[in-house]
């Protein structure tokens, strides 16, 4: 089960049933089982607390996850994601925020199918999945 959480006024997530198709395909993809997958969307000073508090890193970001399967294979986290940075970045890389926010979403759901993004090669990595999985995006 995917939810989609929203915890910030005056923001709307569009095309709800088009993600959790292609959230499920990326996961099925990567030959994953879903159990629970929540994303809560936040500002970012709500993210900011959660990065502080349980990261102890005093910076904004876009995104936190938190794995919390016990089984291999398995899918169940929650990823937080600020919109706020969302705006921003999608503003800096001149993409249009839709774009950004699928982006950010695959990220954050690539970490829990097991890919880092600490070391050059794995970033690179990274950028190939979260590009393959944007332009399945638009199959959905």
């Amino acid at each position: 089960m995917i939810n989609f959480n929203i915890e910030i006024e005056k923001f709307k997530l569009t095309e709800k049933r088009k993600k959790k198709r292609w959230l499920n395909a990326l996961i099925s993809r990567e030959n994953y089982k879903l159990l629970e997958l929540n994303y809560i969307f936040l500002n970012d000073e709500s993210l900011l607390k959660i990065n502080k508090e349980y990261l102890n890193h005093d910076t904004y970001t876009d995104i936190i996850t938190f794995d919390n399967s016990e089984e291999k294979l398995s899918i169940e986290g929650d990823i937080f994601i600020s919109v706020d940075r969302i705006r921003e970045n999608a503003s800096k890389f001149q993409v249009s925020f839709e774009i950004e926010m699928i982006r950010v979403m695959a990220h954050g759901l690539l970490h829990l199918c097991g890919y880092l993004d600490k070391k050059e090669k794995d970033v690179r990595n990274m950028r190939e999945k979260e590009n393959y999985y944007i332009k399945q995006y638009g199959k959905f």
